[in-house]
């Protein structure tokens, strides 16, 4: 195991606007709070060495009562998140230890990333200083203006976004005060970085790890997190013997 020191934050301090008046990343999903989901995921790759979790404000202490009531209080930092995401991360990159490697930085509402996809991108990182996960479109991708075209972009040159996205402690820490110098908001920290004039990568991501930003998503993640279940209890199951059966 590399002697690399990386640090996870996942920014959980929105008000969630597109579940009406519910914080997304408190819903629960088979009982347990969507962020749960997804810190366990970070608990559970070994390459991460701390988490940083920003929460709103007037949540703190629930925060921490939940991550005490799942033995997580003593590995992930809670810090009190900002009005954007691009505040909530910086406020929690400043606590960041000088002498970390990498930052990798997750959505606190896409608990289906598996440790595996963490650890992927996490290795491109060290070796390219920025990367993330993305996914190919299969949709034909237009370039608009109010409602007319202007053009068709290729697919090949596209890519959808996805957490997390990992970078060197210096570059993140570079991006973020050049941003702030020049009042530029990025809608992820790759645009923070792109803007800082360095390149970044892609790994490919998944089709599972979807962020839940809205009430249709839910139905999605109930499937998503069944078959992430059955999946666990087949690789659990000893050579030979032949898996549960469901349904009729």
């Amino acid at each position: 195991m590399s002697n690399r020191k990386v640090a996870a934050i996942i920014p959980a301090a929105g008000m969630g606007v597109r579940m009406g008046s519910y914080k997304k990343q408190f819903l629960k999903l088979d009982g347990v709070p969507i962020l749960i989901h997804t810190l366990r995921k970070f608990v559970a790759c070994p390459e991460v060495t701390e988490i940083f979790l920003a929460a709103p404000p007037g949540d703190i202490a629930q925060m921490q009562k939940m991550l005490a009531s799942e033995n997580l209080g003593d590995k992930i930092t809670v810090v009190a998140g900002g009005n954007r995401r691009q505040d909530s991360v910086e406020n929690c990159l400043r606590l960041v230890p000088p002498d970390t490697d990498l930052v990798a930085v997750h959505d606190a509402v896409r608990p289906f990333v598996s440790p595996a996809l963490i650890s992927a991108v996490i290795q491109e990182a060290a070796q390219s200083g920025a990367s993330i996960l993305g996914i190919l479109t299969v949709d034909t991708v237009k370039q608009v203006a109010r409602n007319r075209i202007l053009g068709t972009i290729p697919r090949e040159r596209i890519i959808l976004a996805q957490t997390p996205q990992v970078f060197r402690y210096e570059i993140l820490k570079r991006a973020f005060e050049k941003a702030r110098e020049d009042e530029f908001q990025g809608t992820d920290e790759a645009s923070l970085v792109e803007h800082l004039g360095l390149e970044v990568t892609v790994v490919r991501g998944s089709d599972s790890n979807i962020k839940i930003t809205k009430p249709a998503d839910l139905e999605l993640a109930r499937f998503l997190l069944e078959q992430e279940r059955h999946s666990l209890e087949e690789a659990s199951l000893p050579p030979g013997k032949p898996a549960p059966q469901t349904g009729p």
